[in-house]
């Protein structure tokens, strides 16, 4: 097990579910990469959290942050940029087992979402680590992606997975047996923790939403599965040191990896 690994992509989206966005740099601190699903998209009505595998239309949305401006843009170029306000209303949603207590907000965002999703929808802030449904960093080498591009055939985004951190590998699935260890990456130092189970979100584009592999498939053919039937791709880690990912290897763009 490497003491340091060398982050090949990184990234993450300000709102849960939408597009993943690989970036140059990615401070991590106790709560995981800083900006990482800070908000999300909330049916008030239901008291339920969107999921991109019951909603794949989120991952055509491409959210970005810069300070206080929120800007979102659909697929047809139609787009919102502006602060999100907080308001006094709040709902408490059960994520996974545990209620979360959402901020609602005010402004367009949710009138862009409500027609792109076909349903009334409001945009929520979370609390840090509020939808984040096991550890707040996932780790992916690129030798498993690699080998998982063989196995079905097609080059393999890293996007799909959306993993915080893409790290050079040789060995695939070798992150399996880093359960417990402490790596460093960058300036930040991780924990690693335990396997990450795969859902359908997998098999949708990871910029337009539409199933266009069968690549769970291929994972639960190969890959360890859980009680549920998941296959894992990839572990969990903590950090126990804040800085920065990346520092000294990062490479900006997402990992393509397959054969042609």
């Amino acid at each position: 097990m490497p003491a340091e690994l060398l982050v090949r992509t990184a990234g993450f989206s300000p709102v849960k579910g939408m597009r993943h966005l690989a970036r140059e740099r990615v401070e991590l601190d106790a709560h995981g990469p800083v900006g990482d699903r800070a908000w999300c998209v909330v049916d008030v009505r239901a008291r339920r959290v969107l999921r991109t595998v019951q909603h794949p239309s989120l991952l055509a949305v491409l959210a970005s942050a810069d300070g206080d401006e929120l800007t979102l843009t659909l697929p047809s170029g139609e787009t919102v940029a502006a602060p999100p306000i907080v308001s006094a209303e709040s709902v408490t949603c059960d994520y996974w087992g545990r209620p979360v207590e959402l901020a609602l907000t005010g402004g367009p965002h949710a009138a862009l979402l409500s027609d792109h999703l076909a349903r009334d929808v409001r945009l929520a802030a979370a609390p840090r680590g509020g939808v984040v449904f096991g550890s707040p960093v996932t780790v992916i080498g690129t030798a498993s992606l690699r080998e998982l591009a063989e196995r079905v055939g097609e080059p393999v985004d890293s996007a799909r997975f959306r993993a915080n951190l893409v790290v050079e590998t040789e060995e695939p699935w070798v992150e399996d047996s880093w359960t417990s260890t402490e790596v460093r990456v960058g300036t930040a130092v991780l924990r690693v923790g335990g396997q990450v189970p795969r859902c359908a979100v997998v098999d949708h584009h990871p910029e337009t939403g539409v199933r266009d592999l069968r690549l769970l498939k291929a994972l639960v053919a190969s890959r360890p599965t859980n009680r549920a039937g998941e296959p894992m791709l990839g572990v969990y880690a903590d950090v126990v040191q804040p800085g920065a990912a990346g520092d000294g290897g990062i490479r900006a763009g997402r990992a393509h990896t397959g054969v042609k």
